[in-house]
């Protein structure tokens, strides 16, 4: 069972009742981690752009979706080459500012992947 978001406030995601106080990534098989925003801050100097390797570090075979919480203003976006990636693999991706990202994961059903960004 995929777990289910809470909230989100400026700064933290609460999932099943943890709280986190950074970027994470929601797993095919539920477990939450801490997104490796360090993949696209060495290209691109901020980890306001997912890049293709961090895409790379996030998909997994049998996604069909990843959702993507942009933050609470909508800041972060895809680069073309993680939005051409994920599109080769077949799995749609999803961008919503992160409050509404969090509804669009606790009703998607599908195999799925999440990744929110939780300042900005």
């Amino acid at each position: 069972m995929k777990p289910t978001i809470g909230h989100t406030e400026f700064g933290s995601i609460t999932v099943e009742g943890e709280s986190f106080d950074h970027d994470i990534v929601i797993r095919l098989d539920g477990q939450v981690k801490k997104r490796k925003k360090k993949l696209s801050k060495d290209i691109y100097g901020t980890s306001h752009i997912l890049s293709l390797p961090e895409a790379e570090a996030i998909f997994e075979p049998g996604a069909q979706y990843v959702i993507v919480g942009s933050g609470q203003s909508g800041v972060l976006r895809l680069s073309d080459e993680a939005l051409a990636f994920f599109r080769s693999k077949h799995c749609q991706v999803q961008i919503f500012p992160t409050p509404q990202a969090i509804q669009h994961w606790n009703e998607t059903k599908g195999a799925r992947i999440g990744v929110f960004h939780v300042t900005c």
